[in-house]
């Protein structure tokens, strides 16, 4: 079971966002906060997969509380759902690790795939929030982020790289696995070394940085 932890300062939306997740047989809701502090504390405290944060909350905002759980519980994985889907937030949230961005007009299934996404390690990115990615890429500092990209993936090996490529496309370790012809366990050692040699703290951060410093995949895989 994918144990969710909901946190909005609405008890009826906690209570929307509970009866959608538990509605797959595969995801429990174990605990609900309504403001980012408790969310926080909950998260430290209580067996937790992944961390459904909304953005306004009072006490600790959702980004805030999201930068916490990263040093108070970064085995989390925290997805962050809101109404607001400026450009800054979106790349705020995933700045600070957060495993993806979705709003609250998303479709219920939606909302299922996106924590079953972030439970198994990808990230998940609504269309509106995938776009706002797309156009900061094309941003007057994306050619500045394109080449610190490139400067901190210096000391990748050539294999590692096109493992990251691969991270940039969003696939998971098993398609990276049949795409290179490795075991998903080599594919999940390499995603780990690659991690730590870029000082990522998940593969959503890995990813952009894939994408500003223009890695692209082998297609003859």
């Amino acid at each position: 079971m994918i144990r969710v932890l909901v946190a909005d300062d609405e008890p009826l939306i906690r209570a929307g966002i509970r009866m959608i997740l538990t509605s797959a047989d595969d995801i429990d809701v174990v605990a609900e906060a309504c403001d980012g502090r408790e969310a926080v504390d909950i998260a430290r405290s209580t067996a937790v997969d992944v961390a459904l944060l909304d953005i306004q909350m009072p006490v600790l905002d959702g980004l805030t509380a999201l930068a916490e759980l990263g040093r108070a519980a970064p085995h989390v994985r925290a997805l962050i759902l809101t109404t607001f889907g400026e450009r800054d937030n979106v790349l705020r949230a995933l700045g600070h690790g957060g495993a993806g961005f979705l709003l609250k007009d998303s479709a219920p299934q939606e909302l299922i795939h996106a924590v079953r996404a972030a439970a198994t390690g990808n990230a998940y990115l609504s269309p509106a929030a995938a776009r706002h990615v797309v156009d900061s890429l094309a941003s007057p500092a994306a050619a500045a982020r394109g080449e610190q990209a490139r400067r901190r993936l210096a000391g990748l090996t050539a294999r590692e790289r096109e493992v990251l490529a691969l991270l940039g496309e969003g696939l998971s370790n098993a398609d990276m696995g049949v795409r290179l012809h490795m075991s998903e366990a080599t594919v999940k050692t390499y995603v780990s070394r690659i991690l730590t040699k870029l000082d990522c703290r998940n593969r959503v951060q890995a990813a952009l940085l894939s994408r500003d410093a223009g890695l692209e995949a082998d297609r003859g895989h």
